[in-house]
């Protein structure tokens, strides 16, 4: 066991490492296989305006973009662990570029509004995360219920109800929902709050209130998903003769079910759950921007729209580092639902 999970975190690790290489040579080499000068590439860091060819070559400096890629990657990594120091193209009165420190972990720094990425990252996720757990544990705990009710109950009216539940969930986006859901809960009916983010420490009632509708909204779509995937896998499992067995022990129905065929339908389930709970951890887009809520995904959008390269290269490896960590969770509690993979 100890050794399947320290194979794990050194692959975890080595995936981290591929992930900043491949982040890296996305918005620093493939701008120069696209014909980018490393001046054309310094400019977009500084912005559209007028710059003096002596903040770019302080900006191509300290960005590393005239060094050889190994050493331009090395310090790109070195600087997720002990910082840098990172220059915005101004001079001091000597005519020596003026360096901001950026302390670690250094994400990069924006150029756009001045401040490292790494606080503003910090200050984004508690909403990417309250609204990731929340809609999180809904589309597991009511997918999953409804796909073992579903299989249990094959061809009943909840079977086939739920079905079509499923088919509408899968294909109703969520910016279709949300803002249809908002308009008859929040400004015909009053049933709900429309006030934003509320953080939890500040008053918990009004952050669950908030979080209610676009965590319910996100949560609608992966819950008919999850409807049909453990439908189709309790359906695989309570054919088994591992069941029929338990079944002629003289077991009880509902440990027949939770116990044996729930415990081999759930493996998959847990693997998509990581998954995705690790993609709306990174960021989940089209809710942060049909609640107006300010998370990572509003950030990366925002980065997107003013081309604030250094916000969008750490969103991307923040996002990452969840799926990741999804992965290795993942993995962790495979040891404990199939003890196969301990060998």
């Amino acid at each position: 066991m100890v050794t399947y999970i320290v194979r794990r975190l050194f692959a975890a690790v080595l995936l981290l490492l591929v992930v900043t290489l491949v982040t890296f040579v996305i918005f620093f080499v493939l701008p120069t296989w696209a014909g980018q000068s490393p001046e054309a590439i310094a400019r977009s860091y500084l912005g559209r305006g007028t710059v003096s060819q002596a903040s770019l070559n302080a900006v191509m400096q300290r960005l590393g973009l005239n060094q050889p890629l190994l050493v331009h990657y090395w310090e790109y990594v070195k600087a997720l662990f002990v910082g840098t120091n990172v220059s915005d193209g101004s001079l001091n009165a000597d005519g020596t570029p003026q360096l901001i420190h950026c302390p670690a972990p250094c994400f990069g720094y924006s150029f756009r509004n001045s401040q490292p990425v790494w606080p503003q990252l910090t200050s984004a996720f508690p909403v990417t995360l309250s609204i990731a757990l929340g809609a999180g544990v809904l589309w597991l705990v009511f997918g999953v219920l409804s796909g073992v009710v579903s299989a249990i109950k094959k061809g009943s009216i909840w079977d086939r109800t739920s079905m079509l539940v499923s088919l509408a969930g899968v294909s109703l986006p969520v910016y279709f929902i949300l803002p249809l859901a908002t308009l008859f809960l929040v400004y015909n009916w009053n049933l709900l709050p429309n006030e934003g983010y509320v953080p939890f420490l500040q008053n918990p009632g009004s952050w669950a209130a908030n979080l209610f509708l676009p965590c319910a909204c996100l949560a609608f779509g992966y819950a008919a998903l999850y409807t049909r995937l453990t439908r189709a896998g309790m359906l695989d499992a309570m054919n088994e003769d591992f069941v029929r067995t338990a079944r002629a022990k003289g077991l009880p129905e509902r440990t027949v079910v939770m116990k044996h065929g729930l415990r081999a339908a759930i493996t998959p389930i847990v693997t998509i759950f990581g998954l995705d709970l690790g993609a709306v951890l990174g960021g989940a887009v089209l809710v942060e921007a049909a609640a107006s809520m300010h998370g990572l995904g509003y950030l990366a959008i925002n980065a997107i729209n003013t081309q604030d390269f250094p916000v969008m290269m750490g969103v991307t490896l923040f996002g990452a580092f969840f799926i990741v960590i999804a992965n290795l969770v993942v993995d962790v509690l495979y040891a404990t639902l199939d003890p196969r993979v301990k060998l």
